[in-house]
């Protein structure tokens, strides 16, 4: 576990050692099966699995990269714009979330594991039965790694966390815990999944209440507080600012007097949380069939 956050180097040796994530995978599955998510051991495994899953787009092999990205690169051609690794249109960046992964293997070996849906629901599974804050903070930080990025590996891992999976009701419970790490990773996550256009509905419909709920009355006072109610109004932002729907669903969750009250705020140390409400409440404007509404 902790050779697994030693750098880029560290992680690249131990993602090539042969077995050792299907050793770790094998373990957490034994372990959820047999009823046991809160051991220790099954704690150490996740947070190595996360700390492998970090930059991992960015660390993956050439021959990985250029299966994943194949689809992605014929389309960019197609368009007579750059690859993958260029600069993206935003025409691009739209069909790009609608590009798929190549076919997942049915029997993924080595750093294959580490993107795969059994996986992915392995984590899921943690964060609804582990009571252990750990467990649960890996879980959750390892999706938020696995969802980070603009490529179609971070795109259709979030399509599985809330499509395929059903991983938002979890995900949703994760914001109410006490434990502000974990909180705050949950955040993290659903401002990244909030990301991809084609979820923000979903999402919205599922978490946007909980959100609103959990911000509070004005900038909070201590570092990870602040940094969680900075990326609740961004993710917040992901999901209104194309739909009025959802800027309206803010509103009859009664987040408009929250939101001000943290804009307003303009000490030096908490002002991450107050640009970002600023930046939610320019674009919560720009919605001018809610005018009357929000006056009111």
């Amino acid at each position: 576990r902790n050779m697994s956050s030693a750098g880029p180097e560290g992680r690249k040796k131990m993602r090539e050692c042969e077995g050792l994530i299907d050793s770790l995978v094998y373990y957490i599955q034994g372990a959820i099966a047999d009823h046991e998510p809160n051991d220790k051991a099954t704690e150490n495994c996740v947070c190595i699995l996360h700390n492998l899953s970090y930059q991992l787009e960015i660390e993956l092999p050439e021959s990985y990269a250029q299966s994943i990205y194949m689809q992605r690169r014929n389309i960019s051609n197609n368009d007579k714009t750059p690859g993958c690794f260029g600069t993206r249109s935003r025409k691009v960046k739209e069909k790009q979330q609608d590009t798929p992964l190549p076919e997942e293997k049915s029997n993924p070996k080595g750093v294959e594991s580490l993107w795969h849906s059994t996986l992915i629901r392995i984590y899921l599974s943690l964060i609804a039965k582990s009571t252990r804050n750990y467990t649960q903070e890996a879980s959750l930080g390892a999706l938020q790694n696995l969802t980070a990025g603009t490529g179609p590996m971070p795109f259709a891992v979030a399509r599985t966390v809330v499509q395929k999976a059903n991983g938002l009701p979890g995900i949703r419970a994760m914001l109410h815990v006490s434990h502000p790490a974990v909180k705050k990773t949950a955040v993290s996550l659903l401002r990244n999944l909030s990301r991809n256009t084609s979820l923000q509905n979903d999402i919205a419909r599922e978490v946007l209440p909980d959100l609103v709920s959990i911000l509070p009355e004005s900038v909070p006072g201590c570092d990870v507080a602040c940094e969680t109610t900075a990326s609740i109004c961004y993710t917040l932002f992901n999901l209104t600012q194309s739909s009025s729907h959802n800027a309206r669903l803010l509103l009859s969750a009664h987040g408009l007097p929250k939101v001000i009250a943290i804009s307003m705020n303009d000490s030096n140390m908490y002002s991450k949380a107050s640009r970002a409400a600023s930046v939610l409440l320019y674009s919560l404007w720009s919605h001018t069939d809610l005018h009357s509404a929000y006056k009111k």
